[in-house]
């Protein structure tokens, strides 16, 4: 048994002996020179070759070719076969042959073997007297087949590989160690084990090579921990540097690491997904800070396009990789979240965090709560106030090791200002840890903000071209434009979106037909796109200006229309863009030349900081290394202009008491709700600590900060949203939410309509119409856009006389007649009183409720006479407000009802596409178009998305640039790997044993 065991140990084994590294003396034995001397021809014939495993999935196994493993078994098999036919030897040597060739074959390189018997024979007794081993050298799959072949009398010859199938073959436990004592149990040689084995001989050596490359490819195709050994040195090489990092970032020491404190490795993603190989010397200045070493907080202000955002995101990295702690990044607009988003999630892939996005109706609250990997959440001012609020109730607010803000000056800018100065504020009192930076190129009065934000400021006026061009001629805007385009890209703003479209087509008139000429079959395509996403339609502006290279860019578009012809300017099929104002700030679209046809948005003239803004737009960071702006103006606005290119830029400051319902009554509800501050005391020491606490100075006049803070705590009270404790002095005077107010901070709900939405809530429950979805619809119509409609009162009445008695009974419910709504449209005087608002509200509502049951944004525009921009945001308006109402009625038992309605309608709304293009349109960029072209093409799935090759989707998917390609990849893997990672945190939590869980010995006390 002994000496059979050694046999099959001896035959696995082998390989590490005779595999010598290149240039290592080979060890021969004097005594057997024929053996010897066969290596050593063997070793000059095939030299050994480097065989990278990321490219080679069997390392030196897999192999199939004439000369492999394989191959070189089945001629072991046939001379085991011819020396059994002879009668050679023995009934088992045909087996000890067959393994002795084996291990010889595998171990020498895969030589060629020898027709001369006696050396061969010399060659086994050599490897029989000179080599022990352990199964642990080759994989283990084939192990156990060597295995099964000692253990079964039959071996593997009676059932073919077909028969068996692949599956079953990749059954063999691959990559764990075969334990010795199973080896050795097979090994019982006897007369009547040696006749069977004999006997199926001939069946064993046809099924070897079959067998062995089923095996093999199951092992391949199995998950297994093993990796290749480029992929362990690489993650390795990561890990060490992640911790050298760490331990540099503890120091003092000036030694920055490989790349500012971070692995070589996110240097080498930058210039492979970014191109960007050098930082500038302020972005180097900057994050050499001593402020920045020690984390505090930080305000740096550039001028447009002066790269802030790569040092903000290199800070991000830093909290993410090193200090081992979730970040929130604050963008202004969701396009902006999407495209941050498609940009870091590759980073996310190759360095293991998660890049999480809370912009529109999308975020989870809480968020997911990790135990390895650490989460980048990108979010809109709404959502990441929101965000806040949930890690400040749940008690994980000090987990956001960092926050980001971009645009800080929308700090004092209306409501979302307001939203914004009491995110930072509720940071700053609940979290020490949590570092803040900000960023912004139009700043003036900073020293308020470092103050409110405890910050340190740096400030350069670096820009990476030369200074503005000045031109004023109004009479020349074709020439101005002709002068970059079509080989350049040029930005015209126009004060409206009418004269977006009015200068597109009178540029198109005056351009040679030599424009038509460049890059035609891109714009054929772009125009075929458009038609394709929108039902066959197109505008007849576009269709008539992309020819030249010229298209309008404004909220009129749709997303889908804004996505392809954003991507055809960034390709350079589109050469000119007429635009609005919105463009300065949202997505990055850069150009040669900036021209501002006027200095007016709508009817209002230009602010500084919108001027800012647009010419910033010319030559950015990264992108081009030239850029002129020039602004055309009337003889009548150049005073005006002059103060406006001269002055400096605008002050920033607190909206929170100027927005009333969104400001200061939102905050402290949700500083009582959140238990920050629950008394009269605390609420004045945090109002102290805001932007609005710092100016009190300037913006209080009248009143004193803490006379604003009892007025508007009593008028909570009063509204029913905030209750007074019962106390023995009055100083003590302390607060707690009601229901009403908790469901109104944790659905975000504007409080001057919770009071409203809570009523149509409780009389909907008199009587829901579930017929159809419109009494859902209209619940879910935002308020504030209902206010702002103007609804057209005969498109209002045909639509009213089309609707079904179910939905006659909602109008009805709501107060709305249809002897109303034909009076308004016939212009006659009206008697009766109805609400306004309710009748807005159903309007809209009609609007969205056709687009559900028709999901064409075209028919519909032209149905109630609509821009296709508008129908779209009032659509994303109410899949927004649907989220809030459900979080609202979450909160209040009586609203059972509502939950599981809202959850289907929120995702109807958000996507508003056919059921089959939802789940590729979870991935962030993929909009109805682009979902219908992936769906048409096969990829149907998150998981097709996540395992696309993105060189195969440009040739199948029409107008895809290979940047495009590989963000939709990255970005349904890293979805893919968030949903993963979480259903694994949920069956670990499933499996794990609870803390309260009775032990043996609580047990055995309670019976004593």
């Amino acid at each position: 048994m002994d000496e059979g065991g050694s046999r099959l140990r001896r035959r696995v084994s082998v390989r590490k002996r005779a595999r010598p590294s290149p240039g290592e003396p080979r060890q021969e034995r004097a005594e057997e020179p024929g053996a010897g001397s066969r290596r050593r021809r063997t070793a000059e014939a095939q030299p050994l070759q480097s065989n990278d495993s990321d490219e080679d999935m069997f390392g030196d196994y897999d192999s199939f070719a004439e000369n492999s493993f394989l191959a070189h078994v089945d001629d072991a098999g046939r001379q085991c076969m011819q020396d059994c036919e002879r009668g050679k030897h023995a009934a088992g040597l045909g087996t000890e042959g067959l393994r002795g060739e084996g291990g010889a074959t595998a171990a020498g390189g895969f030589a060629e073997w020898e027709t001369d018997e006696p050396v061969r024979s010399r060659s086994r007794r050599e490897d029989a007297s000179a080599q022990r081993g352990t199964l642990e050298d080759v994989p283990s799959s084939q192990a156990l087949y060597f295995g099964n072949v000692e253990n079964s009398p039959a071996g593997v010859g009676n059932q073919r590989p077909e028969e068996r199938g692949w599956e079953a073959s990749s059954l063999d436990t691959p990559n764990e160690e075969f334990p010795r004592n199973s080896v050795e149990q097979h090994q019982q040689p006897d007369d009547a084990s040696s006749e069977v084995r004999r006997g199926s001989e001939e069946n064993r050596r046809k099924s070897l090579k079959e067998h062995l490359k089923s095996a093999m490819t199951g092992n391949a195709r199995a998950q297994t921990p093993v990796f290749s050994r480029t992929k362990q040195l690489k993650e390795t090489l990561l890990s060490e540097e992640i911790s050298v990092a760490k331990k540099t970032m503890e120091s003092s020491s000036d030694d920055l690491g490989p790349f500012y404190s971070l692995p070589s490795k996110v240097r080498d993603l930058y210039v492979q997904f970014k191109g960007i190989e050098k930082l500038y010397e302020w972005q180097h200045t900057c994050l050499t800070l001593n402020s920045v070493q020690e984390r505090k907080n930080l305000i740096y202000s550039l001028p447009t396009s002066g790269g802030k955002t790569l040092v903000a995101e290199i800070l991000m990295l830093q909290e993410l990789l090193c200090r081992r702690r979730d970040v929130l990044m604050i963008l202004p607009y969701v396009a902006i979240v999407q495209e941050k988003i498609s940009g870091l999630s590759s980073f996310g892939i190759e360095l293991g965090f998660f890049v999480e996005e809370y912009a529109g109706s999308k975020g989870k609250f809480p968020p997911i709560k990790r135990r390895e990997k650490k989460s980048l959440y990108i979010a809109t001012i709404e959502k990441g106030h929101s965000l806040v609020n949930s890690l400040i109730e749940t008690g994980r607010i000090g987990s956001l090791g960092l926050v980001v803000v971009d645009e800080l000056h929308m700090i004092g800018e209306g409501s979302r200002g307001a939203i914004l100065e009491m995110t930072l504020a509720k940071i700053l009192y609940t979290s020490k840890t949590t570092q803040i930076i900000g960023m912004s190129a139009t700043l003036n009065n900073v020293e308020d903000l470092q103050e409110f934000l405890q910050a340190e400021c740096y400030t350069s006026q670096f820009r990476p071209y030369s200074d503005t061009l000045k031109k004023m001629d109004p009479d020349h805007l074709v020439a101005l434009v002709t002068e970059v385009i079509p080989n350049y890209s040029c930005l015209v703003f126009c004060p409206t979106k009418k004269n977006c479209e009015n200068v597109a087509e009178m540029i198109c008139k005056f351009l040679s037909k030599e424009y038509l000429k460049h890059r035609e079959k891109e714009k054929h395509e772009l125009i075929k796109n458009l038609k394709s996403i929108s039902g066959g339609n197109v505008c007849p502006i576009l269709k008539r200006t992309i020819p030249f290279g010229v298209a309008y860019h404004h909220s009129g578009l749709t997303s889908d229309e804004k996505r392809l012809l954003e991507e055809a300017y960034s390709t350079g099929a589109l050469c000119l863009f007429t635009c609005t104002s919105t463009l300065a700030a949202g997505v990055n679209l850069p150009a040669r030349r900036v021209i501002l046809r006027a200095p007016y948005v709508a009817k209002e003239f230009l602010k500084r900081s919108q001027y800012k803004q647009m010419i910033g737009r010319a030559g950015r960071a990264g992108i081009d290394s030239v850029g002129e702006s020039v602004l055309i103006l009337q003889e009548k606005d150049k005073q005006q202009v002059s103060e406006l290119i001269s002055r400096p830029l605008e002050n920033c400051y607190s909206h929170l008491v100027q927005e009333f319902t969104k400001g200061i009554q939102t905050l402290f509800l949700s500083l009582i709700g959140l238990k920050i501050a629950t008394n009269l005391d605390d609420i004045c020491h945090f109002m102290g600590g805001t932007l609005f606490g710092v100016q009190q100075k300037i913006l209080l006049k009248e009143k004193s900060l803490r006379e604003i803070t009892v007025e508007w705590l009593r008028y909570l009270t009063e509204k029913g949203l905030l209750q007074k404790d019962v106390v023995d002095k009055p100083k003590d005077e302390s607060f707690h939410i009601t229901k009403l107010g908790r469901a109104s901070f944790k659905g975000t709900i504007d409080l001057a309509y919770c009071d409203i939405l809570y009523r149509d809530l409780k009389k909907g429950l008199e009587g829901l119409v579930l017929e159809s979805l419109l009494h859902l619809i209209y619940l879910t119509t935002p308020y504030d856009m209902a206010s702002q409609c103007v609804p057209d009162w005969m498109i209002y009445f045909r639509q009213f006389s089309q609707l079904s008695p179910a939905e006659q009974n909602v109008a009805a419910l709501l107060g709305v007649s249809e002897n109303f709504i034909g009076k308004k449209a016939s212009g006659q005087a009206i008697k009766k009183k109805v609400d306004k608002d309710i009748v807005n509200r159903l309007y809209l509502s009609f609007v969205l409720y056709t687009l559900l049951k028709e999901t064409n944004i075209w028919s519909v525009s032209e149905k109630f006479n609509m821009p296709r921009g508008y129908i779209q945001s009032l659509l994303a308006g109410a899949a927004s407000f649907s989220s809030c109402v459900l979080h609202f009625c979450e909160e209040l038992e009586e609203f059972w009802v509502y939950r599981a309605l809202l959850v289907e309608l929120t995702k109807k709304l958000t996507y508003c596409v056919k059921a089959e293009l939802i789940p590729l349109m979870e991935v962030t960029g993929v909009l109805e178009g682009r979902a219908k072209q992936l769906y048409n093409a096969g990829y149907k799935s998150l998981i097709h998305l996540a395992n696309a090759n993105p060189e195969v989707l440009i040739r199948t998917v029409d107008h895809l640039s290979r940047r495009q390609a590989k963000q939709i990849v990255s970005s349904a893997k890293m979805l893919l790997h968030e949903k993963a990672e979480a259903l694994q945190e949920e069956v670990e939590e499933l499996l794990r044993l609870p803390s309260d869980f009775p032990s043996v010995e609580a047990s055995s006390t309670e019976k004593a």
